[in-house]
């Protein structure tokens, strides 16, 4: 009699099955489920077909800002009238970081989104499949159902329409593979109050330099270990939300290295180095902190805690004592006047800032109707009254000049203070400042790693502010280690350290490194079967 669960003589040709299609399913990180071919290279159709019905799916993030959410909703029934055949099913996000790795894992078992919110460095990466996202130009020149085509139910931009420089920051290897959806930069948010009582005025634009001394005159303290400036127990003069933006950007003012258009990497230079050691002087004087190590700028600044916190213009209705989103006690909240100011440049008469925002993407699909259907939900996604409606809610700034030169948004900026909700004034000053610069910023280049390459740049001030935090000494070998370090992390292929190394996709999300340690795990179990399968026949003749 057998035991339970004990197998005996050959493997049974179905359980041999079962365990070869558990592993085939993984192969190439291609998945059990969907389609197993790739589909077929998209050619737009002549004519939609409105008697055809589509279900498109809609990825897309909020800050836990029921205002977009609601922005979301309303744009997906107004469109739903206009084409009752196209259903849009919206799944929010909290994080663009999760987006991306959901993308990453349902490429692998071919049940990617049809439309998604995302960043061009990301796209770089879902391109490494095959056919996978639809590259826009032919669907953006169609007459018909193009940008501004005669084929539309609703006033579309045409292409000279959007932002010349927002829509090139979507172009990847001679390709458009997204329409950009909103636009930021980076604000630096000031305490003036506190600026002025120690001494200082806060200039129309920040330097580097300024920021840094008055961070470190911050820093003092009373004889009983309170800080002289508030009197609380807690003060971090300096607190920076994107470290991988802060090094990109000091970086590019100095004209130093970073990448090259092809992906050839060049951030580990001497400016770098410098970058580093100011980093650690100042963290060492108790002046700078990072949002990783001691929490989001905003709750710092509301508190009377800290001078200067830079975010995104898009977090501006954080930032105050009067921010409609405050994200902490009413008791812990102090009354200053905030100024909204550029990035700290290194020269101020040529100053440069990052380009950021959300952009849209297309996924590819076998049917072309259903491909258009989600083109033509991008398109109106580019309407005036979604980009109106959503910059409101954040300090972004529309796409299309259109929307910008609209009446409607016009008087929106200038009704600025009027309240501390639609019309918060910080959040319409951030708005303000980068649409005002819009030819001072830059992007950073595309290509697949770019995202392991910006993660790294900001892991370097990370690292160098924990280990000062920690009395380490950050001396030369630690940079050379640091470079090294860091290269191996994010896969970056320059084991030496030194600039040259091509980038390569970067750390696999969590979800696809369980499937290939499943696929392993089976194929174990297969060979470890048929071993002992082999031994029993043996010990039988």
């Amino acid at each position: 009699m057998k035991r339970p669960g004990r197998m005996s003589g050959k493997m049974p040709g179905r359980i041999l099955a079962v365990l070869l299609a558990a592993s085939l399913c993984g192969a190439g990180l291609s998945g059990c489920h969907g389609r197993e071919e790739e589909p077929a290279e998209f050619t737009v159709p002549e004519e939609f077909d409105a008697s055809g019905n589509y279900e498109i799916t809609f990825w897309a993030k909020n800050d836990t800002n029921k205002s977009q959410t609601d922005i979301y909703r309303e744009a997906i029934a107004d469109f739903q009238e206009l084409y009752p055949n196209i259903t849009v099913d919206l799944r929010l996000y909290t994080d663009y970081g999760d987006i991306y790795n959901d993308v990453i894992t349902n490429i692998a078992t071919d049940t990617t989104p049809n439309v998604c919110i995302t960043y061009p460095d990301h796209i770089a990466t879902y391109l490494t499949g095959q056919n996978v996202v639809v590259p826009l130009d032919d669907l953006m020149a169609d007459e018909t159902y193009g940008l501004g085509g005669s084929g539309l139910l609703f006033q579309s931009p045409t292409q000279s329409q959007i932002v010349p420089r927002f829509l090139e920051e979507c172009r990847i290897g001679g390709n458009y593979y997204a329409l950009p959806y909103m636009r930021s930069t980076e604000a630096c948010y000031i305490n003036k109050d506190y600026v002025e009582a120690l001494g200082y005025t806060v200039p129309d634009v920040l330097t580097w330099d300024f920021i840094w001394e008055v961070s470190d005159a911050a820093a003092k303290k009373n004889p009983d270990g309170t800080y002289a400036l508030n009197g609380q127990d807690v003060m971090i003069p300096f607190i920076y939300k994107s470290t991988d933006n802060m090094m990109i950007q000091m970086l590019k003012q100095q004209g130093a290295g970073y990448s090259t258009d092809n992906g050839t990497i060049e951030i580990f230079n001497d400016t770098t180095k410098e970058i580093l050691y100011t980093v650690a002087e100042h963290t060492g004087t108790g002046a700078f902190s990072t949002f990783k190590i001691s929490g989001y700028p905003a709750n710092f600044l509301n508190a009377g805690q800290c001078v200067f916190a830079i975010d995104s213009t898009a977090g501006a209705t954080w930032m105050g004592s009067d921010a409609p989103l405050v994200d902490i006690a009413e008791e812990a909240l102090t009354q200053f006047e905030t100024e909204v100011r550029m990035i700290p440049q290194y020269d101020p008469e040529h100053p440069q800032m990052i380009s950021q925002g959300p952009s849209v993407c297309i996924f590819n699909k076998d049917d072309p109707q259903e491909v258009l259907a989600s083109w033509l939900f991008t398109q109106y996604l580019l309407t005036n009254d979604v980009q109106i409606a959503y910059s409101e809610t954040e300090g972004y700034v529309p796409v299309t000049t259109v929307a910008q030169e609209s009446e409607e948004y016009q008087d929106y900026l200038s009704r600025a203070g009027e309240d501390n909700d639609q019309y918060y004034d910080v959040k319409i000053r951030a708005a303000e400042l980068l649409l005002e610069h819009e030819n001072d910023t830059f992007v950073t280049p595309v290509f697949n790693g770019s995202t392991s390459l910006r993660d790294a740049a900001g892991q370097m001030i990370e690292n160098v502010t924990k280990s000062i935090r920690r009395k380490e000494t950050v001396d030369d070998t630690y940079i050379r280690n640091l470079y090294s370090d860091v290269t191996a992390l994010y896969h970056l292929n320059d084991s030496s350290g030194l600039a040259g190394g091509k980038a390569d996709l970067g750390p696999l999300p969590g979800t696809a490194v369980a499937l290939i340690a499943g696929i392993a795990a089976v194929w174990v179990l297969i060979i470890l079967y048929l071993i002992r399968s082999k031994v029993k026949e043996r010990s039988r003749c």
